[in-house]
């Protein structure tokens, strides 16, 4: 019988996965991994996952289905992988997405690790994602889950071969009304818990506020500019903006102005008309190839430079194994250094990266 260890946050779709997996024969174990203090958020809310509520629910889910329930401690992993590169993406003037990063580094390369240590043939997470082995080359393939409002493979781009072939996605050809269904008629109490909307050790959305407590820093204030370079008023911190933002500049303007650049040599945010965010060309970085290894011609491709965004046409010219230049058809709001590009060819993940060097936001 082949082993599965299944990743449990607590909530209602790895609790259905890990039934899933049950149900389809394989010798089943339940993991959470705790991977911060509850001092690090220094807030709790219901709307994370990883609380200590959350490691409760896991555990009486995996009491109902009778499978062994453990709690791994990978703090310290998660300090340095996942918050670490959240604070100095912002230093940097870029804008992180830590759920790819601990997808990447907790769940898929350090619980990877220990499942391997524990003898477990796959790893299981209630993503909604699907994949598969394509026969005629023998790589296998991520690709879009049928319920498409809950579709996660743009989190997922930077799995590695090794890793989707151990790795399972019980609910990738699910709705997530079924997965709700499911739960209900297994008598989970999670059925109808609330999906988890915030980064988990920012619970209350002040990333500001995070980083200053987390590392002890003051980061200064200084000009709002506009395009032209007249000061328009003072900034709290760079650290406090992104591209494209709108909302909490603290300023009497008057017409709606956004972000559009931040010049960090001189501590500048510069401000401008919402044309003044679309963008077309860029270039990403640390790619993860998947449908094929490291493609040395130019690709016809959809590209999505945020997880809510569709996915629109574009050309992407291979620089490097691991970096390439990626210009859309037609130009995109905000596209934010640090965010991820993902590559599409239909249902599929082409691989993806990370954005640098926006044509028209440098300095």
């Amino acid at each position: 019988m082949e082993k599965a260890l299944v990743a449990m946050s607590g909530g209602v779709d790895s609790s259905v996965a890990a039934y899933l997996t049950k149900k389809a024969g394989y010798e089943t174990i339940g993991v959470t991994m705790k991977l911060y203090e509850n001092e690090t958020a220094g807030v709790c809310s219901d709307k994370t996952c990883c609380s200590l509520s959350d490691i409760e629910d896991a555990r009486n889910v995996a009491f109902d289905l009778g499978i062994p329930y453990y709690v791994f401690n990978f703090s310290g992993d998660f300090e340095k992988e996942v918050i670490d590169r959240f604070i100095h993406a912002y230093e940097a003037g870029e804008t992180p997405n830590p759920c790819i990063d601990c997808n990447r580094y907790m769940k898929f390369e350090r619980l990877m690790e220990r499942g391997r240590e524990l003898n477990q043939d796959y790893v299981v997470t209630g993503h909604y994602a699907i994949v598969e082995k394509d026969a005629g080359s023998g790589r296998f393939l991520l690709k879009k889950s049928v319920d498409r409002h809950k579709d996660q493979s743009y989190v997922l781009y930077s799995l590695t071969q090794e890793q989707l072939a151990h790795v399972l996605f019980p609910l990738g050809r699910m709705c997530k009304e079924e997965t709700r269904q499911i739960a209900e008629e297994q008598g989970f109490v999670n059925a109808r818990k609330h999906e988890s909307q915030d980064i988990c050790f920012v619970p209350d959305g002040d990333y500001a506020a995070f980083i200053r407590r987390f590392t002890g820093k003051v980061y200064p204030p200084g000009d709002f500019v506009d395009q032209n370079g007249n000061v328009l008023g003072r900034h709290k911190g760079m650290i406090r903006y992104t591209i494209g933002q709108r909302k909490g500049l603290g300023l009497a303007l008057p017409h709606p102005m956004y972000v559009c650049r931040k010049d960090m040599e001189k501590n500048q945010v510069i401000l401008g008309e919402n044309s003044d965010l679309f963008r077309s060309v860029f270039e990403i970085e640390n790619i993860n190839w998947i449908t094929e290894a490291s493609p040395n011609r130019d690709l016809q491709v959809e590209a999505k430079v945020r997880y809510s965004q569709k996915a629109s046409p574009a050309v992407v010219h291979p620089l490097s194994e691991t970096r390439a230049r990626v210009e859309f058809r037609e130009p995109q709001r905000a596209i934010t250094p640090g965010q991820a590009c993902v590559l599409y060819d239909g249902e599929y993940v082409v691989g993806g990266g990370t954005i640098v060097n926006v044509e028209g936001q440098d300095s």
